[in-house]
C-alpha cells in the first residue's frame, strides 16, 4: 500500500473576511439612501401641494350688488362643477334661481364659474344683479333659501368641495378623492 498524499486543501478561517464586512457595510449603506431619498420625495411632495393649493371662498359684494368667489389659497382652482340651490333643489341657471325666488330675473350679469380655472388671489364675479331692490331681496334670501356646492381641484389632482347651504350651515370646505359630474337636472351651467 502506498503512501497518501497530505491533505492540502486550504484551512478556512472562522472569521469573517474583509469583503464580506464590506459587502455588508455598503448593503447598509445602499438601505439607508434608499429611505432618505423616499424621504426627500415625500417631503418635497408636500411642498409642491402646498405651493398649488387653491382655497375658495363665495362672498356677496354689496357695493357692487354682486355675488362672487374667491381664491384665497396660493395656486390655481379648477373649477369642475357647481351647484345652486333654492330652497334645496337644484337651479340650472341664475334666471331659474331668482324665479324660484319669485325675483324679477332682467338685469342680470352673468359670469361662468363651471369649467372654468380661477387663478390664486382671482375673483370671479358671478352674478351682478343691476337693480338695487331686486338685489337687496336676493341678499336677504342668500342664508335662508340660497345655497351653493362648488367641487375644484388643484393641479396636482387633489380636490374639495366648497358648500355654502342653507339650513344655518356654515360654509365649508372639505376635502374628497374626486369632484363627481352632477346629473343634468342637478348641473348649474351659468
Amino acid at each position: 500500500m502506498g503512501e497518501t498524499e497530505p491533505d492540502t486543501a486550504p484551512v478556512r478561517s472562522r472569521r469573517p473576511t474583509w469583503d464580506g464586512v464590506a459587502a455588508l457595510i455598503a448593503a447598509l449603506i445602499g438601505v439607508i439612501a434608499l429611505l432618505v431619498s423616499g424621504y426627500t420625495a415625500y417631503i418635497q411632495r408636500q411642498q409642491v401641494r402646498a405651493q398649488v393649493w387653491p382655497h375658495l371662498l363665495v362672498g356677496n359684494y354689496d357695493p357692487e350688488h354682486a355675488i362672487g368667489v374667491l381664491n384665497k389659497g396660493v395656486g390655481p382652482a379648477i373649477v369642475r362643477s357647481v351647484r345652486v340651490f333654492i330652497d334645496g333643489k337644484p337651479q340650472r341657471t341664475w334666471k331659474t334661481a331668482f324665479e324660484a325666488l319669485g325675483l324679477p330675473s332682467r338685469g342680470l350679469t352673468i359670469s361662468t364659474i363651471s369649467n372654468n380655472v380661477i387663478s390664486a388671489g382671482e375673483r370671479v364675479v358671478a352674478l351682478t344683479v343691476k337693480d338695487e331692490a331686486s338685489y337687496g331681496n336676493f341678499r336677504d334670501e342668500l342664508g335662508r333659501r340660497f345655497g351653493i356646492e362648488i367641487c375644484y381641484c388643484s393641479t396636482l389632482g387633489e380636490c374639495w368641495t366648497y358648500s355654502d347651504r342653507t339650513g344655518g350651515e356654515r360654509a365649508s370646505d372639505r376635502a374628497i378623492d374626486h369632484c363627481p359630474r352632477p346629473d343634468g337636472a342637478e348641473a348649474f351651467i351659468d
